[in-house]
């Protein structure tokens, strides 16, 4: 399939032989041409892992120095004082079973992350089959189960990210956008690189990271030497 002109001349601008520096790379993303959107600047991290193997998942979350340029609508399952705590703490959608039929039957899912108390978790289980392929299933690995709703959405609401391994062993995550410039990208790319690097599980032998590329929404890939 052929590329759009502005994909061609953004394309112009890269080494395909060449391995960049992340500084380097974002440098040259702030110099293509843009689009009409604030393209989100995305990182794909390739693992040397097995994701077929309990003991060798990486999944995890961390909380961005500049966000992530989008706000997250956040829906939180909680009942009584809960529930009250979340609406307070800004939450933009807070309930209970009564949201089970709108989710399944009227494929309501305008939000981004899903909190439940943990007391809640029989209720959303019910939306595992939904919420799963979503990747919406709240976890308590992600900071999502939690009776601190006001914490989690602060996260949530000021950068906090999600990464977990997909099917081929890597890594995809938008860390930010355009507008931001090269040092904020930067920033950002620096705390959930050292993130994955620290979720290096035990089980895993050889080398860990195995490729790491960066490339804009609409833009093509630049490889970075990670090492």
């Amino acid at each position: 399939m052929k590329k759009g002109k502005r994909y061609q001349e953004a394309q112009k601008l890269i080494d395909r032989k060449k391995l960049y520096s992340a500084k380097e790379a974002l440098d040259t993303i702030e110099k293509m041409p843009k689009t009409k959107f604030d393209e989100t600047v995305e990182l794909h991290v390739k693992l040397g892992v097995d994701s077929k193997q309990a003991d060798q998942q990486v999944r995890g979350t961390t909380v961005l120095p500049n966000g992530t340029g989008k706000t997250q609508k956040v829906l939180v399952f909680a009942k009584g004082a809960k529930a009250e705590e979340a609406t307070k703490a800004g939450a933009d959608f807070v309930g209970a079973e009564e949201l089970i039929p709108k989710i399944e039957k009227e494929n309501w899912f305008d939000y981004d992350v899903i909190v439940a108390t943990p007391d809640m978790m029989g209720v959303v289980g019910r939306l595992g089959k939904v919420l799963g392929p979503k990747g919406l299933m709240p976890n308590p690995k992600s900071g999502t189960v939690t009776m601190d709703v006001t914490k989690a959405i602060g996260e949530i609401k000021s950068g906090k990210v999600e990464y977990r391994l997909d099917k081929n062993n890597i890594v995809h995550l938008g860390f930010g956008k355009v507008s931001f410039g090269a040092d904020k990208l930067l920033e950002n790319y620096e705390t959930i690189i050292n993130a994955i690097i620290k979720a290096k599980p035990a089980a895993a032998k050889g080398q860990y990271i195995k490729s790491v590329a960066i490339s804009t929404t609409m833009g093509p890939s630049m490889y970075i030497d990670q090492k």
